[in-house]
C-alpha cells in the first residue's frame, strides 16, 4: 500500500484531511444504519479509498469506534455539560441544555439517530463508551441544583431530581431523532408535519411542557 509521507516526522496536512474524511465517513454510516452493520470495507467504500488505507490510520476497527467517540460524539457531550457551573438558577440551567442539545444537532446532525441506535437501545455499541465519558460532576451539580430549587419552593417538590436529565433527552433527542427518521418516509400525514417542524417550534414545545412541569405548586397548596 501506497500511504502518505511524513517529512521529518511531521504528517502531511493530506493525513489529517484524510483521517477527518474516514472519521466523518464512520459517523454517518454509524448513525444511518448501525455500528454492528458497518465493516472498515463499508467505511473505506464509501469514503472511496482502499480498506487498507482505513487501517493506515485506525489500527482496528475498535479503534475507529474510539475515534469515533473522543473525535465526534464526545464534543456533543461537551457542548451540553461544559457551560454548566451549578450556580445558575435550575430552570435556566434546564432550558439552556434544550437550547444546546438541539443547536450542537444542527452542527451534528448524526447525533440523535446514533444516540438511538446505539445508546438508548439494548446492545447499543456506544452505551458503556458514552458512560464512562459523561462528566459525573456536572450531573451532580444539575442534580443538586435541582434539590435546591425543590428546597426553596421554586421547583415541583414532586420531581425526582436525578430524573429530570433523562427527561430532558427523551424530550429533545427522540422527536429530532424521528424527524430524521420519518423525513422521507411519514407513516401517518402528522409525522410529515413532526419530521419538517421548524426546530424553533420544537423547542418552544420542550421548553413549555418543562416549565410547566417544573413550576411549584406550592402557590396553589
Amino acid at each position: 500500500m501506497t500511504t502518505p509521507k511524513a517529512t521529518r516526522g511531521r504528517p502531511l496536512a493530506s493525513d489529517q484531511d484524510t483521517r477527518e474524511k474516514l472519521l466523518d465517513t464512520a459517523t454517518l454510516l454509524f448513525s444511518s444504519q448501525g455500528i454492528a452493520a458497518t465493516t472498515v470495507a463499508a467505511v473505506a467504500r464509501q469514503a472511496g479509498v482502499t480498506a487498507a488505507m482505513v487501517h493506515y490510520y485506525f489500527k482496528n476497527r475498535d479503534q475507529l469506534i474510539e475515534a469515533v467517540v473522543d473525535e465526534r460524539v464526545s464534543l456533543f457531550i461537551h457542548s451540553i455539560w461544559d457551560p454548566i457551573t451549578g450556580d445558575e438558577p435550575p430552570q435556566q440551567m434546564i432550558l439552556g441544555i434544550v437550547d444546546r442539545m438541539i443547536s450542537s444537532t444542527e452542527k451534528m446532525p448524526w447525533m440523535p439517530a446514533l444516540w438511538v441506535r446505539e445508546v438508548l437501545s439494548d446492545g447499543g455499541q456506544l452505551r458503556e463508551r458514552m458512560v464512562q465519558r459523561v462528566p459525573l460532576d456536572k450531573v451532580a451539580l444539575f442534580a443538586e441544583s435541582i434539590a435546591r430549587g425543590q428546597q426553596a419552593g421554586h421547583i415541583n417538590p414532586a420531581l425526582e431530581p436525578n430524573l429530570i436529565f433523562i427527561s430532558v433527552i427523551g424530550l429533545t433527542m427522540l422527536p429530532l431523532a424521528m424527524a430524521r427518521t420519518l423525513r422521507d418516509k411519514p407513516l401517518l400525514p402528522i409525522m410529515k408535519k413532526v419530521a419538517l417542524m421548524d426546530k424553533s417550534i420544537l423547542a418552544r414545545h420542550i421548553k413549555s411542557l418543562l416549565i410547566h412541569g417544573l413550576a411549584s405548586t406550592h402557590a396553589d397548596e
